[in-house]
């Protein structure tokens, strides 16, 4: 990757502050003092359970750095928000892609594989192979 562009990833949650706490313990997993900008966007703009076309936008704006940047949502209707966004085409930053991968386990490779300094193509592969992650 080129000079100091790094990928930023926004974590789409339903919760504030389940999107928060996965934001802290991705970075905290990668590092703790990772440039990788990593940004919250959880409930609704009131503060309720839910998804927010406004707060997903202002998210991603606030972590584009140039490279891209990763959404990883948690449940259906976070996925259709963010493809609704995607597809008005104006919404979001250029290169903005939504990342098909398990909400904890994708966020913290994605964090880890943009702090090694990986492409947009590098971290949505590392947060998809989350779901091969064997637990038992």
């Amino acid at each position: 990757m080129s000079d100091d562009k790094t990928v930023g990833i926004v974590l789409v949650s339903h919760s504030a502050e389940v999107a928060a706490s996965v934001a802290e313990l991705a970075k905290g997993l990668a590092g703790g003092g990772t440039s990788v900008p990593v940004a919250p966007a959880g409930g609704t703009e009131g503060g309720g359970l839910g998804t927010s076309a406004e707060l997903i936008a202002a998210a991603a704006a606030s972590v584009d750095r140039g490279a891209g940047v990763a959404v990883l949502t948690d449940l259906g209707s976070a996925v259709l928000t963010v493809k609704a966004l995607i597809a008005e085409g104006d919404e979001l930053p250029a290169n903005t892609r939504l990342v098909d991968a398990p909400f904890v386990e994708g966020a913290v490779a994605a964090v880890v594989t943009a702090a090694a300094g990986a492409d947009l193509a590098a971290v949505e592969a590392a947060a998809a192979e989350a779901y091969t992650y064997r637990k038992a």
